[in-house]
């Protein structure tokens, strides 16, 4: 191997390798993926949600989807999705200003059921989300 391939390989290492961290309460896809656990991205209660009733969101780059980087807050389907994607790929800055409590519980029954059953849990226990409200008509 030449001394040009050995430097390119030793730094690829270093770049992917892991950052050393406690893993114990971390899941296997948290720790693969390199995310926090779904507790540490959560607020802490649903009243530090502060996100808007109407509206267009613009969704940084980190949290925007093809299609999906501005959001018509008062579109059901659209804001649903944003939810979502704010929920599982956001941190805990990005769900407290963008999800607002009033819309998150008419929607949680539509949107639970599309979220990682870890992530459901902690938003139902975190948030008091009730699982039996029958979802609304789309």
């Amino acid at each position: 191997m030449t001394q040009r391939s050995f430097t390119y390989a030793a730094s690829h290492r270093e770049r992917a390798a892991p950052k050393a961290s406690n893993n114990q309460r971390m899941s296997f896809a948290d720790w693969l993926s390199g995310h926090r656990s779904h507790r540490g991205r959560l607020p802490d209660r649903i009243e530090d949600l502060r996100g808007p009733t109407q509206g267009v969101i613009v969704l940084p780059r980190h949290l925007s989807w093809p299609g999906m980087r501005e959001c018509d807050v008062t579109d059901d389907s659209k804001r649903r999705s944003m939810y979502g994607i704010v929920l599982t790929q956001g941190q805990r800055n990005d769900v407290a200003r963008f999800l607002n409590p009033q819309l998150l519980r008419a929607d949680w029954p539509l949107i639970r059921q599309s979220l990682d059953p870890k992530l459901r849990w902690q938003c139902e226990r975190r948030f008091a989300l009730s699982r039996d409200t029958p979802a609304k008509a789309l």
